[in-house]
């Protein structure tokens, strides 16, 4: 049985107050208890090692409190430590057990008087945080190189280092019962919609769930529609992609422990955007960004149509190419809807496995495995030269999305409309295709329409969408959205 924190005030007894902290911590090992003396009255100075910065704790216990002496005796000693101690640490008054193992939880340490009925707690947290380092999963070639880590304070620091604009204004809270996980919210004010501020807000304030432990858990809780393979909420590792989306008016979500941050409102166009496209001339980054949309078609469609070409309509593929295939498929025992799910599945158990696999020898292993697989396949009659390399093709054209959930989506609904290519042949395709943007357009990210800007249609800002914008020489035009 869980023992519940005491939510009684802090006693004038210090050995009491001392009790209370420990019982409700459970007397964990951890938990660090430093006695000293006063000017004759006896303190206790209270921490998690660990969650603490070491060197400013040992400044704080032996140089700031023990050259303090009271000087007004009218004063409370409690009062005169606050005004006379580091200046450089914020302070804060506390008066209940409650409060204090929640502030002893975040990294800060707690000073104990006796006969003092509150306490003071010194923002000290600190201990082992990952350096900034590279992103691991949206590497550009020119661009920043530094990524977010799971320290909230550096992601939110690494912003503001982009934009230093009074306007730009953070929120902070604490979510999730049990964890107490820190969140924080960033926009610029004045340029993010108010309503969109307020609904993220009380969203965020409405999460009533015991554990937050990464971002991810946020982004199921506060969308508007979780039954749906399309991600509603993008996320990203990247300084400068946040500071760009923040600029056009959006809000960016911070979780503490996680290096990925959350950006509202989400559009569809947003997970084909990288922020690389920005670093470049118009025309490249243009062409580029064409090349990752026809990848998207290619990586959802490119089984379907073979299957369907092959099952329903022979009459539309050349009569060299088609006597080609007929001969290939001559010794393989399986249609072509089966043929596709073998090689289909057997690649992702491959992208799977590399990425779960040692980083030395994951890559190395879904290569090999995939050439190996796919010629012994080809060997034993199992499946056809033709859909291996149609596999092949739609996974490759899969990696340029820049999103990986926007990625994982697209191999989901791949599986589907394979199945209805293989009943129904082109119609089955087009039906699915017509189901999926039907649903798409129902949609919603924080009342924003997914499909903007295409619908409802927005001609001023598709300038942006497919190819990219060029900047204007104006200096009160800021990135295009």
């Amino acid at each position: 049985m869980n023992k519940t924190i005491s939510a009684d005030r802090i006693s004038t007894n210090l050995e009491m107050n001392l009790h209370e902290i420990k019982a409700s911590l459970g007397s964990s090992s951890d938990l660090v208890f430093k006695r000293f003396t006063l000017e004759g009255i006896q303190a206790a100075a209270v921490y998690v090692d660990g969650l603490i910065d070491r060197h400013i704790v040992h400044d704080l216990l032996f140089d700031s409190f023990f050259s303090l002496t009271f000087d007004v005796p009218s004063k409370s000693p409690l009062e005169q430590i606050k005004h006379k101690g580091l200046s450089s640490i914020n302070v804060q008054s506390m008066s209940t057990i409650n409060d204090i193992v929640l502030a002893i939880l975040s990294g800060n340490t707690i000073l104990l008087l006796q006969q003092c009925e509150e306490a003071l707690s010194y923002e000290t947290c600190g201990g082992e945080v990952r350096p900034v380092t590279e992103p691991s999963s949206q590497i550009v070639i020119r661009g920043p190189k530094d990524g977010f880590n799971e320290s909230i304070s550096t992601n939110v620091a690494l912003v503001r280092r982009r934009i230093k604009n009074s306007n730009l204004w953070l929120e902070t809270m604490q979510v999730g019962s049990v964890t107490h996980t820190e969140v924080a919210i960033m926009y610029l004010n004045g340029t993010a919609k108010q309503e969109i501020i307020d609904e993220v807000r009380r969203r965020l304030q409405n999460i009533d769930y015991e554990s937050i432990l990464e971002s991810g858990y946020i982004e199921n809780l506060i969308e508007e529609q979780t039954y749906t393979p399309f991600p509603t909420l993008f996320n990203t590792e990247r300084p400068d992609t946040v500071a760009a989306h923040i600029l056009e008016g959006r809000i960016a979500v911070f979780v503490d422990g996680t290096p990925f941050a959350l950006v509202a409102p989400t559009t569809f166009f947003m997970f084909f955007q990288s922020a690389e496209d920005y670093y470049h001339r118009t025309d490249v980054s243009s062409g580029i960004r064409l090349l990752r949309y026809i990848s998207l078609f290619i990586s959802m469609f490119g089984p379907s149509i073979y299957i369907a070409s092959i099952t329903f309509h022979q009459e539309m593929i050349p009569t060299p190419l088609l006597l080609s295939l007929a001969s290939q498929r001559e010794s393989v025992p399986f249609p072509a809807l089966v043929e596709a799910l073998i090689m289909e599945v057997s690649f992702e158990i491959l992208r799977e496995a590399g990425i779960r696999m040692p980083r030395a020898i994951g890559q190395a292993v879904s290569i090999v495995g995939a050439l190996v697989l796919g010629q012994a396949a080809v060997q034993a009659g199992i499946v056809s030269s033709a859909m291996v390399i149609v596999v092949a093709l739609t996974g490759i054209s899969s990696f340029t999305t820049p999103s990986f959930n926007a990625a994982l989506s697209i191999r989901l609904l791949r599986f589907a409309v394979m199945f209805c290519s293989a009943f129904l042949g082109f119609f089955g395709i087009a039906m699915f295709s017509i189901l999926m943007i039907a649903h798409m357009c129902g949609l919603r990210s924080f009342g924003e329409p997914y499909l903007s800007p295409l619908t409802p249609l927005r001609p001023n800002e598709l300038k942006d969408t497919f190819v990219r914008r060029t900047f204007k020489r104006s200096s009160s035009n800021r990135r295009p959205n």
